[in-house]
C-alpha cells in the first residue's frame, strides 16, 4: 500500500531476497517460513485453504483483469465501487506478486505488505472483522488474490465509513478513499480538509487516474 517504488527496484530488491532467502523463489511457492500485508510468526507456514472454499485464482497471469468478476463480486459486497477497487488493483500491480518472490521479500522487510492488493497486516486484520474471511489470516494473501481483492474492498468500506458528509478538498469521494487506501485513514482525512498530499500519495492518485480508464474497461469486458 505505501510500498509504490519504480517495479526495476522491486525487482533488484527480490533478487537480493530470494539470495538471502537461500533460492526460495525457485521452488514451489511455499516457503516454510512465511511473512506478512499483509502473522506474522516468520516460522509457521501459511495454512491451506479449507476444502470447502474455492480454489485460490492462478497467478499465472499476473494482469489484473483476470481479477474483475473477484472485484465486482466483493465490491458489491462491500458496498463500494467497483471501478475503483479495479483502478487499485492496477495500481497496486507495479511490483511483482509471485507468492515465492513476496515470502523471500518479506525475510528481509518482515512488515512488508502481502498480495495482489499490497496489504499490510494491521489493516487486514481490521478489514476481516466480522467479515467472512474473519478467520483467514494474513499470510494466506500471496496464495490467494481473491482473498486479497475480498480484504480490499471492505477495507475501502471501512475508510469510507470515516470520510465527513463533506469536505473543503477538490476531491472526489474516489479520490480519497484511493489517499487512505495507499497513505492510511488519517492522512485521508487530513487531505479531505484541505492537506496537500506528499510526493508518494499525490504519485499514487496520479496513478490511479492513468489507470481509471483501463480499470473501468476490465470491468466493462465482463459478461
Amino acid at each position: 500500500m505505501e510500498e509504490h517504488r519504480g517495479g526495476w527496484r522491486w525487482l533488484a530488491a527480490l533478487a537480493v531476497a530470494a539470495a538471502v532467502a537461500g533460492g526460495v523463489a525457485t521452488r514451489d511457492g511455499h516457503d516454510p517460513s512465511p511473512a506478512q500485508p499483509p502473522a506474522s510468526s516468520a516460522a509457521s507456514a501459511p495454512r491451506s485453504s479449507p476444502p470447502s472454499r474455492p480454489a485460490p485464482t492462478s497467478t499465472t497471469d499476473h494482469s489484473p483483469a483476470r481479477l474483475a468478476a473477484q472485484v465486482v463480486k466483493h465490491a458489491d459486497s462491500a458496498r463500494v465501487n467497483p471501478h475503483l477497487l479495479m483502478a487499485i488493483a492496477y495500481n497496486e500491480s507495479n511490483k511483482p506478486h509471485d507468492p515465492a518472490l513476496e515470502r523471500a521479500w518479506q525475510k528481509i522487510k518482515p512488515d512488508a505488505a502481502l498480495g495482489i492488493t499490497n496489504m499490510h497486516k494491521a489493516a487486514f486484520d481490521e478489514a476481516k472483522q466480522g467479515r467472512g474471511f474473519a478467520d483467514r489470516n494474513w499470510q494466506e494473501l500471496p496464495d490467494d488474490p481473491d482473498l486479497a481483492i475480498e480484504a480490499a474492498a471492505w477495507h475501502l468500506h471501512d475508510l469510507a465509513a470515516q470520510l465527513p458528509p463533506t469536505w473543503p478538498a477538490p476531491y472526489t469521494r474516489d479520490e480519497l478513499l484511493a489517499l487512505g487506501y495507499n497513505a492510511g485513514a488519517n492522512n485521508m482525512k487530513a487531505f479531505a480538509h484541505g492537506a496537500t498530499p506528499g510526493e508518494v500519495a499525490q504519485s499514487y492518485l496520479d496513478r490511479l487516474h492513468g489507470n481509471w480508464t483501463t480499470a473501468g474497461e476490465a470491468i466493462r469486458s465482463l459478461p
